[in-house]
């Protein structure tokens, strides 16, 4: 059964993952898609300071120094589109941005916040899994799959699956199942009230 897409409420956290320098090496990661990601994200995150909602920064500390992500690298600083201090700054070495510290979980109950928005890298890895985990964990998951991007994936036949397809298969594995998905314009159009 479809979730309901109404408005977001007042105190929906938007939640920015893993939106780091190191991702822009290519050679490491392969093609991506979705130019549009950073964009998006710089949208959602000057509505989220206009309207006065939560923002939660979300920073992948790779426990392998040969990754553009380990801390010692200079790829685990985030982006330029990511500035402004955030209500919340979560470390993590694994997908899932509920199993950093601090305890993501933990911090949005303690506000009474039941809405999460995820956004950030990579679609089908850190922002798919923190979606789902999220929602097993009883939030209203919103994922805004065109501030999302991936990469090409080999697959186990010796295959590439494009990052286009990857994205397509997390919108089809999330909407309705753990969570809504939308696009940038419809979560802007639905923040429109300012507290």
């Amino acid at each position: 059964m479809p979730i309901d897409r109404k408005p977001l409420p007042l105190d929906a956290a938007l939640v920015v993952i893993d939106v780091q320098a190191g991702f822009d090496d290519e050679g490491f990661w392969g093609p991506r898609n979705n130019p549009e990601c950073e964009r998006n994200i710089a949208s959602l995150i000057d509505r989220w300071r206009t309207t006065d909602r939560p923002i939660v920064f979300v920073q992948h500390d790779s426990a392998n120094p040969l990754s553009p992500l380990h801390p010692a690298n200079p790829g685990h600083a985030f982006k330029s589109v990511i500035d402004g201090q955030p209500a919340l700054l979560v470390t993590k070495s694994v997908n899932s941005a509920f199993h950093g510290a601090p305890d993501l979980a933990a911090w949005l109950r303690g506000r009474a916040i039941s809405t999460v928005v995820v956004c950030g890298i990579t679609t089908n890895h850190c922002c798919e899994t923190t979606a789902r985990v999220g929602s097993n964990l009883g939030f209203d998951v919103r994922f805004a799959i065109d501030a999302t991007h991936t990469f090409d994936r080999a697959d186990v036949d010796g295959g590439v699956l494009t990052a286009d397809e990857l994205t397509r298969v997390t919108a089809a594995n999330l909407d309705g199942e753990f969570g809504t998905v939308m696009r940038t314009d419809d979560l802007l159009a639905a923040t429109t009230i300012s507290r």
